[in-house]
């Protein structure tokens, strides 16, 4: 397991995808299969696609900054700053498990809107 070159492509496939190259993403990253744990999202490679041209067609101007990347043995974890249309800003914690062959095969993720007001001055990210 290469744990710098599993963060460097957790964060490569997510930026294309989240700019509307999914398949592109699926293709230089993904291993024989894609098991999806976000309900909202399909199950496997054809989900994931479907799901990423969506988001584009429907929000183009969608940002994503990479705060935060973690790697321990086969998983990376990636920590996110989304802003979306109108201004809604969302922080996210997306989980990967590579293979052997350093292909992406598994995907969790946690999403949390930014509120408007919040009790502290801390960032969410």
């Amino acid at each position: 397991m290469n744990a710098e070159k599993n963060k460097e492509n957790a964060v490569e496939f997510y930026r294309m995808a989240y700019a509307g190259e999914p398949k592109k993403a699926i293709e230089l990253y993904v291993g024989e299969e894609y098991i999806q744990h976000n309900p909202d999202v399909a199950d496997g490679k054809q989900g994931f696609i479907d799901y990423f041209e969506r988001m584009q067609k429907e929000y183009p101007n969608k940002s994503i900054e990479f705060v935060r990347c973690i790697a321990e043995a086969d998983l990376v974890a990636l920590h996110t700053h989304q802003i979306w249309p109108e201004g809604d800003e969302y922080v996210t914690m997306d989980f990967f498990r590579f293979d052997e062959n350093g292909k992406i095969v598994e995907h969790w993720d946690s999403i949390q809107q930014i509120p408007k007001k919040s009790a502290n001055n801390n960032i969410m990210y």
